[in-house]
């Protein structure tokens, strides 16, 4: 008999009620869900910034038990970016754990891995830096949900360069897992990326370190913060004081607006290159 022909065969009786018990059990887990991530700074501890006109928009600064986004606003400024989420977690409660830095090999043959010395200039040890090459973004989201888990971390951060390739059920699994473990997870997202689930969303560009009689200052960073769960948003000038180990105002020290300089003068015992031509 053709199978366009076949007779339909009444289902069982108890199939119905059994599939009524799975749909209600599933309507009160996407239930949890959706209200879990109001609560995840419930018990938690906060990453604070030590600045009053940041903190206090935050409700007293960054929640660890939370997901939070750190976009770079161009290519060039993954740099500043990587820099940026560094600084925050080397903040931590738990700051003699490491951290999982977890990458798709693309983003490290093209960025690099976090380097050491830079590491030693923001106050971390390279050897708490733990990284992980992921070769999808479905493993490398894999890999932070696993090291969410882990309570021998003190952070997990992913950095992902595709824009679309993490969707909200994703981030909402990444949210869950911090707040569950309270351990931040911080994830390096291009700017044109936008989630509703994060808790707190960062827009990093570089900016221009004031100058001392040594040489440059401290790394300094234009922080945009574009979504906030608990107050208003806005905009600052900071910088990292790698001696303090914390962050401060850039204005009140100083710095300069962001424009492009060279990176180096040119040496003073060479004639200028119109005078040559």
């Amino acid at each position: 008999m053709p199978l366009a022909h076949r007779p339909a065969f009444p289902a069982p009786p108890g199939d119905a009620s059994r599939r009524g018990r799975l749909v209600a059990q599933l309507r009160q887990t996407i239930r949890r869900i959706e209200q879990r991530p109001e609560t995840l700074e419930v018990g938690g501890g906060r990453l604070r910034f030590g600045i009053p006109e940041i903190d206090e928009p935050l409700g007293g600064g960054l929640v660890v038990a939370a997901l939070h986004e750190i976009a770079a606003i161009s290519e060039p400024a993954i740099a500043a970016a990587t820099g940026f989420a560094l600084s925050l977690v080397g903040q931590n409660r738990k700051d003699r754990q490491p951290i999982l830095w977890v990458a798709e090999g693309m983003s490290l043959q093209e960025s690099g891995a976090p380097y050491g010395p830079g590491l030693d200039a923001i106050g971390l040890a390279p050897e708490r830096i733990i990284t992980v090459a992921a070769a999808h973004p479905r493993d490398l989201l894999w890999t932070m949900e696993e090291g969410l888990r882990c309570r021998a971390l003190s952070a997990v951060i992913g950095e992902m360069r595709a824009p679309n390739a993490i969707d909200d059920v994703a981030m909402r699994r990444l949210s869950l897992a911090a707040g569950a473990h309270e351990t931040p997870a911080l994830l390096l997202r291009p700017a044109v990326a936008q989630s509703v689930v994060a808790e707190t969303r960062w827009i990093i560009a570089p900016a221009t370190s004031s100058s001392t009689d040594h040489g440059p200052g401290f790394p300094a960073f234009h922080a945009q913060l574009a979504r906030n769960r608990h107050g208003s948003l806005g905009a600052w000038m900071l910088e990292w004081n790698c001696v303090e180990q914390r962050f401060h105002l850039a204005s009140a020290r100083g710095a300069r607006s962001t424009h492009p300089v060279p990176v180096a003068a040119a040496p003073p015992d060479r004639p200028d290159r119109t005078a040559v031509a």
